[in-house]
């Protein structure tokens, strides 16, 4: 007897239509009622800026929208799921697939191989779109949503020390010799008491003396409580280049190359990488998520609807869901502790759900 892992070309494609069309219709639906909730939350911010009016709005609803996307998608996927399977199990149509021979894998099969495809587009996706439009949302974000310079590569609000006092820039951007700085503060400090803060508009890189220039910079006294212009002014001899670009690495900013080539720069640097190497990893781990699904979801199917219990069997399903979030944010967090290390954080969430899915659905199948 040959043995087919997939059921007919008919009964495939028909699984696959609905779970995309449940799943696409939830994520739609998700990301509609949490974009107004957060644009009402935020637009006041939005529009505070001089000038700002309703262009800017959509423009925020643009960049905020993907990360939206791509947050819920694996959640649509586990609720598109057992909408489809407890319909079908209503149906009577699950019972009359497995009268004609099919086992429970070979029922799931087609989720399951259109569920990996929508976990290589949401990766497609994080790549192309959610890591740029993360990287815009913060640089604008960090100038009050006022211009900010259109570079791909900008960072926004890392902290350097020099010495004994604290350098912040709003926004940096470039490489090596090339980096510019805007909305520079300095905060003078001696010992440990905050004397005065020197504030600029823009700063840049001199290669010549090695230090740093500050064009039009101000300078408050914290004692006298008194601003005076100080012109141009310059700082951190001890100050590499590459301590901004790499003071402050966003892992939800970059795509999967830029923040390996950023792993890679830091660990020359000698800094510590464990958290943004879970981070890596969590980049192939969490659209890999959306496969898991209709295995945690498929309790809904397989039961006897006029049992009674479809309604626990779907809550069940959403159950075993939302643990796996869990489970995978606390992974998460303790990688960034350094209590695990960065691909058991990443990666044990995924495969523990998978044997849990598999056992729940041996044990549940009547």
């Amino acid at each position: 007897m040959q043995f087919n892992f997939f059921p007919s070309r008919q009964i495939s494609w028909y699984m696959a239509r609905l779970f995309l069309t449940r799943t696409f219709a939830v994520l739609m639906l998700l990301v509609v009622v949490l974009q107004t909730l957060d644009l009402l939350g935020n637009s006041g911010d939005v529009l505070s800026y001089p000038g700002n009016g309703d262009p800017e709005l959509w423009h925020y609803v643009g960049l905020r929208a993907p990360q939206i996307v791509a947050r819920f998608l694996p959640f649509s996927v586990l609720l598109g799921t057992l909408v489809m399977l407890a319909t079908l199990n209503q149906n009577s149509e699950i019972i009359s697939m497995k009268a004609a021979g099919l086992s429970a894998h070979q029922i799931l099969a087609p989720l399951i191989a259109t569920a990996l495809g929508v976990s290589v587009i949401s990766f497609v996706f994080n790549e192309r779109i959610v890591a740029r439009s993360t990287a815009a949302l913060s640089a604008w974000q960090a100038v009050d949503y006022g211009p900010i310079p259109r570079d791909s590569g900008v960072k926004s609000n890392p902290w350097v020390r020099d010495g004994n006092n604290l350098v912040n820039a709003a926004i940096v951007a470039g490489r090596g010799n090339e980096v510019q700085l805007r909305k520079v503060q300095i905060y003078n400090r001696i010992n440990n008491s905050l004397t005065t803060i020197v504030q600029a508009p823009r700063g840049r890189y001199d290669a010549a003396s090695k230090s740093w220039l500050l064009e039009g910079a101000r300078q408050f006294d914290v004692a006298r409580g008194t601003v005076r212009n100080v012109g141009t002014v310059r700082f951190g001899r001890d100050i590499r280049p590459d301590q901004f670009t790499l003071a402050k690495v966003d892992p939800d900013a970059l795509t999967f190359r830029e923040l390996e080539a950023a792993i890679s720069d830091l660990h020359d640097a000698g800094r510590p990488t464990a958290e943004l190497e879970g981070s890596l990893w969590h980049k192939l781990s969490g659209p890999l998520s959306a496969l898991l699904m209709p295995i945690l979801g498929s309790v809904a199917a397989f039961g006897l609807a006029r049992s009674g219990q479809l309604f626990m069997r779907a809550v069940l399903g959403m159950a075993l869901g939302f643990a796996y979030f869990v489970a995978d944010n606390f992974s998460l967090a303790m990688g960034s502790l350094g209590a695990y290390p960065p691909v058991l954080a990443a990666w044990a969430p995924f495969f523990l759900f998978l044997l849990v899915g598999e056992t729940v659905l041996f044990r549940t199948e009547e």
